[in-house]
C-alpha cells in the first residue's frame, strides 16, 4: 500500500537532486564567467604595459575579431599598435575606436597623437580642432602645442605649453617640448632655463641634459652645467659640447671637449674617436 508513495517521494527526490544540480551549475557557470571577466581585465592590463608590442597585437586581433563591438579591445589594439611602432595600422585602429558609439573625446586626442606619430600634422590638427574646448587635458594640449611649433605660432604654443606643464605631475618632458621650441626659435637662454626645470623635475631626463648643452653650446658656453651626470653621461654631455663648438667655429676647443669626453668615457667612446679624427684630419 505504501509502494506508490515511496516511488512518488523518490521521484520528488530525483526531480529535486537534479533541480539542485542545475541550480549548482548555474551559479558554477556565473562564478567561473565572472573569473574569466577578471583574469580577461588582468591579461589585457598585462598586455597593455609590460608585454611584448607584438604579442600584445596579436592578442588584440584575437579579441577583436571574436567580439569586434568591445570597444576595450578595440582601444586595445589601437594602442598596443603604436607600442609596437606599427604606426600607419595604428592610425586606422584608433579611427575605429573613435567612430565606436562608446567613444569618447580621449579616443579622439589619442587619434591626433597618431596622426603625429605618422607625420599627417594637418590631420591631427583637424581632429583636434573638433574636440569640444571644455576638454581640457595635459595631452589634448601637449599635442596643440606641438602643432603650434610645426606651424610656427609661437604665442599659442608657448600658451599650449604652460597649459599642459600646469595639468600633469609630471611635467619634465612638456618642459624639455618647451626648452626644445625655444633652442630652435633662438631664444636660448629661455631653452636654458626650462631644461633646468625639467632637470630639476626630473634628474633622470637625460634628453633635457643634452638639450641643455645644446642650448649652451649655442651661447659658446663650453662648461659643464652642475647637474646629476654619471660618467657615461658626463662623456656624452662633453661630445654633445664639442660638436656644438665645431658649429661655432670654435675647432681648437671642440677638440680639447672630444679628448676630454674620450679621457671621461669609462669605456672605449667610438663616437668621440670618430669625431676627433675628422676634426685633425680635417
Amino acid at each position: 500500500m505504501r509502494h506508490p508513495f515511496l516511488v512518488s517521494l523518490c521521484m520528488f527526490g530525483l526531480v529535486a537532486t537534479a533541480a539542485c544540480d542545475k541550480a549548482g551549475e548555474q551559479n558554477a557557470d556565473r562564478k567561473i564567467g565572472g573569473i574569466n571577466v577578471i583574469d580577461e581585465s588582468n591579461l589585457s592590463d598585462v598586455m597593455l604595459t609590460v608585454a611584448d608590442p607584438n604579442e600584445a597585437v596579436a592578442y588584440f586581433q584575437r579579441a577583436t575579431s571574436e567580439d569586434p563591438d568591445r570597444i576595450d579591445h578595440l582601444r586595445g589594439l589601437a594602442s598596443s599598435l603604436i607600442r609596437a611602432k606599427h604606426v600607419t595600422e595604428a592610425v586606422g585602429a584608433w579611427d575605429e575606436v573613435t567612430k565606436h558609439p562608446g567613444s569618447s573625446e580621449t579616443d579622439s586626442v589619442d587619434l591626433a597623437d597618431a596622426k603625429i606619430r605618422a607625420n599627417d600634422w594637418k590631420g591631427a590638427e583637424a581632429v583636434l580642432d573638433a574636440i569640444p574646448p571644455t576638454h581640457e587635458t595635459y595631452k589634448r594640449y601637449r599635442l596643440e602645442a606641438m602643432i603650434a611649433d610645426s606651424n610656427r605660432e609661437w604665442k599659442k604654443a608657448d600658451s599650449f605649453y604652460e597649459t599642459a606643464a600646469g595639468l600633469t605631475t609630471k611635467p619634465a618632458g612638456v618642459m624639455n617640448n618647451w626648452g626644445y621650441s625655444k633652442l630652435t626659435r633662438g631664444e636660448f637662454k629661455a631653452a636654458e632655463r626650462l631644461f633646468g626645470d625639467a632637470i630639476r623635475q626630473d634628474g633622470q631626463l637625460f634628453t633635457a641634459k643634452n638639450n641643455l648643452v645644446l642650448a649652451r653650446g649655442a651661447q659658446r658656453n663650453y662648461e659643464l652645467p652642475v647637474i646629476p651626470m654619471d660618467q657615461v653621461e658626463r662623456a656624452q654631455l662633453l661630445h654633445t659640447l664639442g660638436l656644438s663648438a665645431v658649429k661655432q667655429g670654435d675647432v681648437e676647443t671642440a677638440k680639447g671637449l672630444l679628448r676630454d669626453a674620450i679621457e671621461t668615457h669609462p669605456q672605449h667612446f667610438e663616437a668621440a674617436v670618430r669625431s676627433l679624427r675628422a676634426l685633425e684630419n680635417s
